[in-house]
């Protein structure tokens, strides 16, 4: 469940903050007349995310043996790669994400006023939608589809309790530590899709495994317990892991971390800033 929720939690907040910040530069240049639009365009994003996860979740049911170890080690590593890509995006577009957004909408309502409004919001919503059905999708099959309802819906629900919050000056968040803290659990997260997604081709003979399992600690810590599950969902846990699922485990990471200091570095920061 707390996979489904961080990540619900994450691309609720994105989504809050860019109609948040789309309603408010129109409320600053008066024309709130136009505000029904932008709503309109979350809700088609919303349907149209809901039913790219409805028929992902389909498509991932109805298939069985080669078949679905095929689709669940695909859709763990695309999950894993957009994931990594959304939180390099963030890390380097938080500190220009107004300005730019504010700047996109007085030329929309300037150029094309009604229908340019309404695919800025739609754009901006069904992006986060497809991506967050993608990672609930990879999350399935880790967790049970209950808890992934559930940890959704209170993810989503505490996204807009926030949002809202938020543009009401009820509750200051601290944004960049928000992001910062969230984004090293989803790293976690993405590590374990990864390791997950290796899995899955070494059982299919895809990647080799090296050495079939190089410890089994489920004598320790069994991945079937309850708070094996968890570690599970949450980290990729895998009690008798082969050598490549380890390799691409702690590859990850490397990548990752080196990726995001050099995107996060003074002199590439102050470049981008130039």
């Amino acid at each position: 469940m707390l996979p489904s929720f961080l990540l619900s939690l994450r691309e609720g907040i994105e989504a809050a903050l860019i109609i948040g910040i789309v309603i408010g530069t129109l409320q600053k240049i008066n024309r709130t007349d136009l505000v029904k639009m932008v709503w309109v365009g979350a809700a088609c994003a919303a349907a149209v995310s809901f039913l790219v996860a409805i028929i992902l979740n389909k498509v991932g049911t109805s298939l069985e043996g080669e078949a679905e170890e095929i689709f669940e080690g695909l859709t763990m590593l695309v999950a894993a790669g957009v994931l990594t890509w959304m939180i390099f995006w963030m890390s380097r577009q938080a500190r220009q994400l107004r300005s730019e957004l504010e700047s996109g909408v007085r030329q929309a309502v300037s150029l094309a006023g009604h229908g340019a409004l309404f695919l800025l919001a739609f754009a901006a919503v069904v992006r986060e939608g497809i991506e967050l059905a993608l990672f609930l999708t990879a999350t399935t099959m880790t967790s049970s589809a209950q808890a992934v309802v559930i940890g959704s819906l209170l993810g989503l629900g505490t996204a807009i309790l926030l949002g809202w919050s938020l543009f009401t000056s009820i509750v200051r968040l601290d944004l960049r530590r928000f992001f910062q803290v969230t984004g090293g659990l989803l790293v976690l997260f993405a590590a374990g899709l990864v390791a997950h997604g290796v899995h899955e081709f070494n059982e299919l003979g895809w990647i080799p495994p090296i050495i079939e399992h190089i410890w089994d600690i489920n004598l320790l810590l069994d991945e079937n317990s309850s708070f094996g599950q968890l570690l599970t969902a949450l980290f990729g846990y895998n009690a008798d892991p082969s050598l490549s699922e380890m390799l691409a485990y702690i590859g990850y990471f490397v990548v990752i971390l080196s990726g995001l200091r050099w995107a996060n570095s003074p002199i590439r920061t102050a470049t981008q800033e130039a």
